[in-house]
């Protein structure tokens, strides 16, 4: 099977269960974002981070390629009826894993700003992708041409991307990145 079928060439490209659509389309924008986000969660494996926030990447990558294939077929499809369902079970999942973790994070008394160490702040990174990915998916739900479940999902991942960058740092014993404004020069 080759890689390349130069139907694309004219810019256009076929949605999963039929049709085709404009690359810029706002589906084929949304569903793109969470395919960058899901590259971004493996640039984070890259990183070596802890056992546990590996193994859970991982998952949460499995899910990721569910959201997309989700937003990348219309709802009214025969196709979307073959597709793994979006669980509620994994928001639950993820809620469950921030309050475990937030036990053990010193209390936040700051902004944070992005950084650490380098699986903490690609962990950051992973985090401002995945709101893209939300603020993309946002017009596709009002136009209700996805359910809920991805925008549900899609914030409560990018909460506990920001938690896991900070279990990180923790972890690896290295402070998060205080943000401390500047305080106006009097002239």
């Amino acid at each position: 099977m080759k890689i390349y079928t130069k139907r694309g060439d004219a810019g256009d490209t076929g949605l999963f269960g039929g049709g085709r659509v404009p690359k810029d389309d706002v589906r084929v924008d949304a569903y793109g974002e969470v395919d960058e986000l899901n590259a971004t969660l493996g640039l984070v494996r890259g990183f070596s981070p802890p056992p546990e926030l590996d193994a859970m990447l991982h998952r949460l990558q499995d899910q990721l390629f569910t959201v997309g294939a989700v937003m990348a077929t219309p709802m009214d499809a025969k196709a979307a009826s073959h597709l793994p369902p979006l669980k509620e079970s994994w928001v639950t999942d993820m809620e469950n894993a921030m309050d475990r973790f937030d036990s053990e994070l010193p209390k936040m008394t700051h902004f944070i700003l992005p950084g650490g160490t380098q699986a903490a702040a690609a962990l950051h990174l992973a985090r401002t992708v995945c709101r893209r990915a939300e603020r993309r998916a946002v017009p596709l739900l009002r136009e209700g041409a996805i359910p809920k479940d991805v925008v549900i999902f899609l914030n409560r991942l990018s909460d506990l991307l920001f938690v896991m960058a900070r279990v990180a740092n923790h972890r690896a014993n290295v402070q998060d990145v205080k943000w401390i404004p500047e305080k106006p020069s009097e002239s």
